[in-house]
């Protein structure tokens, strides 16, 4: 019985007992079971990027390892039920130097973790460089659009190696046309070619006779086209978009003496290299010739025809640190022409006291000045933020200098004429890459112009458009004209799947200058791989396009009327913004390792086509518009690469048309106007067919390269109803690399036939809507060229 008593008196003990410690119990368990916490974090390098493969430990306060793991591809890792308590982190990885943080897990749980590894080697300025200009890319896309590119590589594989003038490198794309005085056109339209260098548009400059950009400073060139992105605007028949040298990717140090006939003259240099944080390049050139342009005669020599020609280039960068660089680009050229002389003329108009003046001995000049500045500031902000923020300046001058005796004879009429534009802005773009599979990019263009227009004019009197004086007259119309522009752009590049990437956007442009006007533009398009090998792409874009500033203003024709000076009409609506839409699709195969196949169509509907001519002895442009335009076409390209061998072969049909001419009017003969109002006329740069080609070939240290290209001929005629011949031009060079001994660098020989077959064509004949003279294309002429690339670098090879 006592034993039962006890029992239940201990058992009553034990409950009480458990009684008045069960909330204690009940709060240790309640802290060893839910207080437990995730530890989460990522790794990254000294330049912000992810890095996957490395090694995690945990360790407590005593220095035990408690916990592993591994980040992933995106540099992220986590820890699980970790109880509360400080800790460190430690991450280990090849090539890194290990990196430690100190965490403190609370009741509420740890923040996120950062480690950045530092690499074993400092890294170098040349990673930061490629990674920054990887960034720049970026910032510009061409979904959608075609791109072709010439790298640096190709370049000097051309014939004339990089003393070929850009127009004629650019000539060898799709799409392209040849024009007098150095001009191309792209697609059907004239002129209306955006430049960038380095992602940075550069503002317009007046339209002149020299190149003023070199494809002796590019990394590479590359010419888009198409239904571009949201980012591109204003000028839009091709971007041609350069990627500078840079002195610490391409270190390079050489001299170069070319020439040969019709007097030319070609000497060079380029000059690249770093010391650290700072890098450079420079180059300059000069050309003199005895054909600086296309002569209104046929044969090889010309009369008054000589050009001296001065450029010069730089681009300086500083990195302010492994993610930010400063970038300073500059550039200017210096051109003096002669004007060809046209012999044989019949004299017009009577000069008081000059009884005869033979038309070989006419003199006219045209001197050609032009600058420009680009200062950018580009980087990249964590992993997920790239941007490039641009001031830039350009100011260009065209003077044209008349023969005063002979133009008075000749014409009619001899005008001075001084055009200048200065222009300056600034240019910014970002993208965000924070949410998968897609871009996101913004950004503006501004840009405020001053153009001064002086015309000095002298001519006869006259009554019913007949000579009334031999005793001429002078006019002075100065003229100043501000033009201010603002463009913004907002788009997407979703990646909906691997195969299918759709770039969508819009962009906002006011033009404040001739006309007030602006206008909302959309864009769309969309790539898709097919399969491997297969890319299709299409799109649609809006666009606005702004007049030139090379304008004649009212006064001028009111105060020429009655002399021999006044032009065929009375008309002068001022000139307006071009509108478009245009529609884009194509499709790139690549049928067998080393041949790619491509086709790509294009259509544009215009209201207020703009257009160009030149319509006076001043060899200087003038703007018109059409009220309505329509282009279209197609284009083939081909290329094959197989060892030694390189071939390519580009094919283009195009029609551009336009009608009823809305300004300018005053530069058109009456008959044409009212022929063009009511007919969809060919436009004096339309060429049905063109084609490029070419072959390079590497044998052992040398190399041969040959390329033409073919032209159906640009239009002629009354109201551009007729065309000119087709004509062919090939081209050949042969170049043989000698390293020299005792380390002395390397002699690269190199000769080039230019129109190999001689053949003689017109790319004008004088007639046509403004076309004043006839043009005649090159005749064969030999150079040649030694180049000394010398010893403290290494530049890269054209021949492997």
């Amino acid at each position: 019985m006592r034993r039962n008593s006890f029992a239940w008196i201990l058992m009553a003990g034990i409950l009480i007992q458990l009684f008045f410690c069960m909330p204690a119990i009940a709060a240790n368990l309640k802290t060893t079971t839910s207080t437990k916490h995730r530890i989460t974090g990522v790794v990254k390098d000294a330049l912000g990027r992810p890095i996957k493969q490395v090694a995690l430990s945990l360790q407590d306060a005593s220095g035990k390892v408690v916990a592993h793991a591994t980040s992933n591809d995106a540099g992220e890792f986590s820890f699980n039920a970790i109880a509360p308590g400080t800790y460190a982190v430690v991450a280990t990885g090849s090539g890194f130097k290990p990196a430690t943080s100190i965490v403190s897990v609370s009741t509420k749980g740890a923040a996120p973790v950062t480690l950045a590894m530092e690499a074993e080697k400092e890294v170098s300025l040349r990673v930061a460089a490629k990674r920054l200009n990887q960034a720049r890319n970026s910032l510009s896309p061409d979904t959608g659009g075609s791109k072709y590119t010439f790298t640096q590589l190709a370049i000097q594989e051309l014939p004339q190696g990089d003393n070929t003038p850009l127009n004629q490198v650019l000539l060898q794309a799709p799409g392209v046309a040849q024009d007098s005085f150095g001009q191309i056109h792209v697609r059907g339209d004239h002129a209306n070619l955006q430049y960038r260098i380095n992602g940075v548009q550069l503002p317009e400059g007046i339209t002149t006779f020299g190149q003023i950009l070199s494809p002796r400073f590019a990394q590479s060139i590359s010419l888009l086209t198409g239904a571009l992105p949201a980012e591109y605007g204003l000028r839009t028949a091709g971007v041609i978009d350069i990627k500078t040298k840079d002195g610490l990717l391409d270190p390079v140090a050489n001299v170069d003496f070319y020439g040969g006939q019709r007097g030319t003259t070609e000497p060079s240099f380029e000059y690249g290299g770093s010391k650290g944080n700072f890098s450079y390049y420079m180059t300059g050139q000069y050309i003199g010739t005895d054909r600086g342009l296309e002569p209104p005669t046929s044969g090889p020599t010309a009369i008054h025809d000589t050009a001296n020609q001065g450029s010069a280039f730089g681009y300086f960068s500083y990195f302010i640190n492994s993610t930010t660089r400063l970038s300073l680009i500059t550039g200017s050229a210096v051109n003096h022409f002669q004007i060809p002389a046209n012999p044989n003329q019949p004299q017009l108009f009577t000069l008081a006291g000059v009884p005869s003046y033979p038309s070989a001995k006419v003199r006219e000049n045209q001197f050609e000045q032009n600058y420009f500045g680009v200062l950018a500031l580009q980087g990249v902000v964590g992993e997920n933020i790239d941007y490039q923020i641009a001031p830039f300046s350009r100011y260009s001058a065209v003077t044209f200098n008349p023969d005063h005796t002979g133009d008075l004879i000749y014409q009619g009429a001899a005008s001075r004429v001084f055009r200048s534009d200065w222009g300056s802005g600034f240019q910014i773009d970002t993208a965000y890459h924070g949410i998968d599979n897609h871009t996101f990019r913004l950004g503006g263009y501004f840009d405020a112009e001053r153009a001064e227009i002086d015309n000095h004019e002298a001519t006869f009197p006259a009554v019913g458009g007949v000579q009334s004086s031999p005793i001429p007259i002078s006019f002075v119309d100065d003229i100043g004209l501000q033009t201010w522009i603002y463009s913004g752009y907002i788009q997407d590049e979703w990646k909906l799947t691997d195969k299918l990437t759709f770039n969508y956007g819009v962009r906002f442009d006011l033009y404040d200058g001739l006309v007030r006007a602006d206008q909302a533009s959309p864009r769309a398009a969309f790539e898709y791989k097919v399969f491997k090998g297969t890319t299709l792409h299409a799109g649609y874009s809006r666009q606005m396009t702004p007049p030139e500033t090379e304008l004649v203003q009212v006064g001028n024709i009111k105060q020429l009327a009655g002399t021999t000076g006044a032009p065929p009409s009375k008309g002068n609506g001022t000139p307006t913004v071009e509108r478009d839409h245009l529609f884009d699709a194509g499709v790139t195969q690549e049928v067998i390792p080393g041949l790619n196949l491509g086709i790509d169509s294009y259509y544009k509907k215009a209201v207020d086509l703009i257009d160009e001519g030149q319509f006076g002895p001043a060899l200087i442009f003038e703007t018109f518009n059409y009220a309505k335009g329509r282009v279209w076409g197609v284009e083939f390209t081909g290329s094959y690469t197989h060892e030694n061998i390189y071939a390519y072969e580009n094919f283009a049909y195009s029609v551009a048309q336009g009608t009823q001419v809305e300004s300018g009017q005053f530069n058109f003969d009456p008959s044409e106007l009212k022929y063009i109002s009511s007919h969809y006329i060919f436009l004096d740069h339309d060429q049905t067919f063109t084609n490029s080609a070419g072959v390079v070939y590497k044998w052992r240290k040398w190399m041969f390269s040959i390329d033409g290209i073919y032209g159906s001929g640009l239009r002629s005629g009354f109201a551009n109803t007729g065309n000119l011949p087709f004509y062919i031009q090939l081209d050949a060079g042969i170049t043989r690399r000698v390293p020299l001994p005792n380390n002395a660098g390397t002699l690269e020989f190199r000769g080039a036939i230019v129109n190999l077959n001689d053949r003689t064509y017109l790319v004008r004949n004088g007639t046509g809507v403004g076309v004043f003279a006839n043009q005649f294309g090159p005749r064969r002429a030999i150079y040649g060229g030694i180049k000394w690339e010398l010893p403290f670098t290494k530049p890269p090879s054209a021949i492997q």
